[in-house]
């Protein structure tokens, strides 16, 4: 399946394929909260990093999260790439060097339809901010940390894997 996303003021267009285009995954760290707002999450999606497609490309722009250890109180950048609009700040695909055959839209910056998920994943609830309300249904699961089932996984386990265009 083709994603289509753009930025806000539409400088950036993009379009890549992906296997698993629905959009279960809300995630409450204070990363995604931050740099791509919403509801006090972020929702990502997978795609296949080898189709990306970019018009204006000159117009990204690239964060690295700081991360801070737990133990340690240190911090330091993290490898994943945010991309963003230089323009209008909207936040449009993480892309970590650790797993470059994947690129992750976010589901904000997805023109595209996207497929209702039969069932959520809310996960980083221990980053969640007190003013979010968590609104999960009943079948939905709760992580405090990252679940063990990926993206990939879970749209396989509910037999919810598109082919690539």
């Amino acid at each position: 399946m083709e994603l289509r996303g753009s930025c806000h003021c539409r400088r950036v267009k993009f379009r890549v394929q992906t296997r698993h285009p629905y959009p279960f995954n809300l995630c409450y760290c204070s990363i995604c909260r931050k740099t791509a707002g919403g509801g006090g999450y972020a929702i990502n999606l997978s795609g296949d990093s080898r189709t990306l497609e970019v018009e204006g490309e000159e117009n990204i722009r690239v964060y690295h999260a700081r991360l801070r250890d737990q133990k340690t109180g240190e911090t330091r950048d993290s490898r994943g790439e945010r991309r963003f609009c230089g323009h209008c700040g909207s936040a449009l695909w993480v892309y970590d060097p650790e797993w470059p055959e994947l690129l992750h839209p976010f589901a904000s910056a997805i023109d595209s339809e996207l497929p209702v998920p039969p069932e959520r994943t809310h996960l980083l609830l221990d980053s969640k901010a007190s003013w979010v309300p968590l609104m999960a249904d009943p079948q939905d699961k709760q992580f405090p940390h990252y679940p063990d089932e990926s993206i990939a996984a879970w749209h396989q386990r509910l037999g919810l894997e598109v082919p690539l265009d």
